[in-house]
C-alpha cells in the first residue's frame, strides 16, 4: 500500500480529554461499559457534549488479573462499536455545524492486526497500545505503515502478571524514560524501512525523536507499578516532558486504584481524587487526560488554562 494513499491523522488539540468507552463485560469502572447500540451512541454523544475531543474504544480488559480474550473475540466487538462510534461522532461534528476539528477516534489495542484492521478499515485515527511495542513484533511496523497517531505506553508483562513485574532498579521515572527511548528507536527505525522520511525535506534539520510526531507518550500509571511508584511516577512528569519536548503525553489515571486505595474508598467515590491528580498532571505537562468522567476534566483544563 503507497503511503501517499494513507490517512494522515492530525494530532489532538492540546491539553484535551480523551473519553473511555469499554465494550467490555469486565473493565474495572461499571459505568465505561456498553453493550447495546443505543447506549453506546449515548456515550459518545456524552463524551463529545462535556468537552472531550477524542473517543477511545476498548474491547479487551486490561486491569490487573483481567481475563485474556482472543484476537477473533476482541475484533468481533471492535467491528460492531467502531463503526458505531465513527457515525455518532461525524453526526455530532455536523450538528455543531461542522466548525472545529474532528473528534478523534481511538482503538485501545496491543495487537498489531486488531490496530491495522481498526485504522485502515474501520474509522480509527489512534492506535492506543497499553504494551508499547512489546506485546505484539508487528505493531510499530504497523504504525509506521498506516500513519496512525500512535500511543506509546510503558507496561511490563500482560495483564494477567504485569503486577509481579514492578521492581526498578533504577527508579520508575529513570526507566520509563529509558523504556520510551529505546521504543521510539525501534519505532523510527520501522519508519524509515517505510521510506516514511522522504516525503518531508524539513526533518533532515530534526532530531530523531522529533521526527516521530505522531507519538504520544503514556507513563502508564497502575501498570506494573506499586501505588508509591505511580506517584513517584506523577511527581516525575517534568523529567519525562523535558526528555521528550515534541511528544505529547497524555496520563490516566481515571479512578485508578491508586486513587481510592490511598483514600480508602473504592472506585465509584474517587471522582474528586481523579479531579485532583488530572489538575497536578495538567500543572506538570500533561497534554491528554484519559477518563471516564469527561466534563470534570474539561472543567480542570479550563481552569488551569487560567492558571498557566
Amino acid at each position: 500500500m503507497l503511503l501517499c494513499n494513507m490517512k494522515v491523522s492530525k494530532m489532538p488539540p492540546s491539553p484535551c480529554v480523551m473519553g473511555i468507552i469499554n465494550v467490555t463485560p469486565d473493565s474495572f469502572y461499571e459505568a465505561s461499559r456498553v453493550q447495546e447500540q443505543s447506549a453506546l451512541r449515548e456515550r459518545v454523544r456524552k463524551i463529545l457534549d462535556e468537552g472531550g475531543a477524542i473517543v477511545d474504544v476498548g474491547a479487551y480488559s486490561t486491569r490487573p488479573g483481567a481475563q485474556d480474550v482472543t484476537t477473533e473475540e476482541e475484533m468481533e466487538r471492535l467491528r460492531w462499536a467502531l463503526p458505531i462510534v465513527v457515525e455518532e461522532a461525524k453526526k455530532w461534528h455536523d450538528e455543531c455545524g461542522g466548525e472545529g476539528p474532528q473528534p478523534l477516534i481511538s482503538v485501545d489495542t496491543f495487537r498489531a492486526s486488531v490496530a491495522e484492521t481498526c485504522v485502515t478499515e474501520l474509522g480509527a485515527d489512534i492506535i492506543n497500545d497499553i504494551s508499547g511495542g512489546m506485546l505484539d513484533d508487528a505493531m510499530l511496523s504497523v504504525v509506521a505503515r498506516t500513519r496512525a497517531i500512535y500511543i506509546l505506553m510503558h507496561s511490563r508483562g500482560t495483564p494477567q502478571d504485569m503486577q509481579q513485574r514492578t521492581t526498578y532498579e533504577d527508579g520508575v521515572v529513570d526507566e520509563v524514560i529509558r523504556f520510551f527511548k529505546e521504543q521510539l528507536d525501534k519505532l523510527f527505525e520501522r519508519f524509515e524501512e517505510f521510506e516514511r522520511f522522504e516525503e518531508f525535506e524539513r526533518f533532515e534539520e530534526f532530531e530523531r525523536y522529533e521526527r516521530l510526531e505522531n507519538v504520544i507518550l503514556d507513563p502508564g500509571f497502575g501498570f506494573a507499578k506499586t501505588l508509591g511508584q505511580n506517584y513517584a511516577l506523577l511527581k516525575g512528569l517534568d523529567q519525562i516532558r523535558e526528555a521528550f519536548p515534541n511528544n505529547p503525553l497524555l496520563v490516566g489515571i481515571s479512578r485508578k486504584s491508586m486513587i481510592y486505595k490511598l483514600l480508602d474508598t473504592d472506585v465509584r467515590n474517587a471522582l474528586n481524587g481523579t479531579t485532583v491528580l488530572n489538575t497536578y498532571a495538567l500543572l506538570h505537562g500533561a497534554s491528554i487526560l484519559r477518563v471516564h468522567d469527561v466534563k470534570e476534566a474539561a472543567e480542570a483544563i479550563k481552569i488551569c488554562g487560567i492558571l498557566a
